[in-house]
């Protein structure tokens, strides 16, 4: 009696063990910072947001369920090498001192600079058109610097605060403003009565951080990236986030 109530014992341990690991296998844990819109955020108690979004395709392609982490930024990297999650993901730029430390999947999306101009501003559709004009931005920024080297005939309208930027340009003070291109996307999803123009100023390559142990996971990853590029999917998600009409 006791060598089958061990027997039965150990079978229920060894069970216990595959359906933790099966369990494990089945589930994608990625740390995010949802503080900046619209890449992610908090909305009515719930994540949201463009990285959100095109995680949970990539689960679904994967077969896998998304766990999120919450971290703040500074610890992505660090919680990350140290096993807490398995991605990560929060609008990180592809630079070659982080992969030092970490490996990326292919570019997922292209940030940077970006102009926005008023709705219905036919004096600026094109980057050249800035020079001249009184273009808004926020002091200590790329934009500040960028713009006094490579555009040195706009006339600079420094700010403290993003919002100040679009307001001078709302309320024509200003022809532009210069910012990262998460923000004036935001500001046209939530706010709208300005438009981005297309072509951008400067590009940063955003990556799905990954540790450098785990190729295959990245590999996998960047097939489903593939898919969804492939089948429409990721051009639905790109318009819902980064789209010039607003609400």
């Amino acid at each position: 009696m006791n060598f089958r109530r061990t027997f039965l014992l150990s079978c229920l341990a060894v069970a216990a063990l595959g359906a933790a690991h099966s369990n494990a296998q089945d589930v994608l844990r990625v740390g995010t910072d949802a503080t900046f819109p619209p890449m992610e955020f908090v909305e009515n108690n719930k994540r949201s947001g463009f990285d959100i979004d095109l995680v949970e395709a990539i689960g679904k392609v994967l077969n896998k369920r998304v766990e999120w982490v919450d971290i703040d930024f500074k610890g992505l990297i660090p919680g990350l090498v140290s096993k807490r999650f398995d991605v990560a993901v929060s609008a990180i730029y592809i630079t070659d001192e982080r992969k030092k430390v970490v490996d990326f999947t292919d570019s997922y999306y292209a940030g940077g600079l970006v102009a926005m101009v008023k709705d219905g501003n036919a004096a600026i559709k094109t980057l050249n058109d800035l020079n001249g004009k009184k273009v808004s931005v926020q002091v200590g920024t790329k934009s500040v610097g960028y713009l006094g080297s490579n555009y040195p005939k706009v006339q600079l309208v420094e700010v403290e605060k993003n919002q100040e930027m679009f307001n001078l340009v709302e309320i024509g003070r200003a022809d532009a403003a210069v910012t990262g291109k998460p923000a004036a996307f935001q500001y046209v999803r939530t706010r709208g009565g300005l438009h981005v123009l297309e072509q951008q100023l400067t590009t940063e390559e955003y990556g799905m951080a990954l540790r450098k142990d785990t190729p295959e996971l990245t590999k996998a990853i960047n097939g489903a990236l593939a898919k969804l590029k492939a089948d429409g999917s990721y051009a639905q998600i790109v318009k819902k986030w980064f789209s010039n009409s607003g609400k």
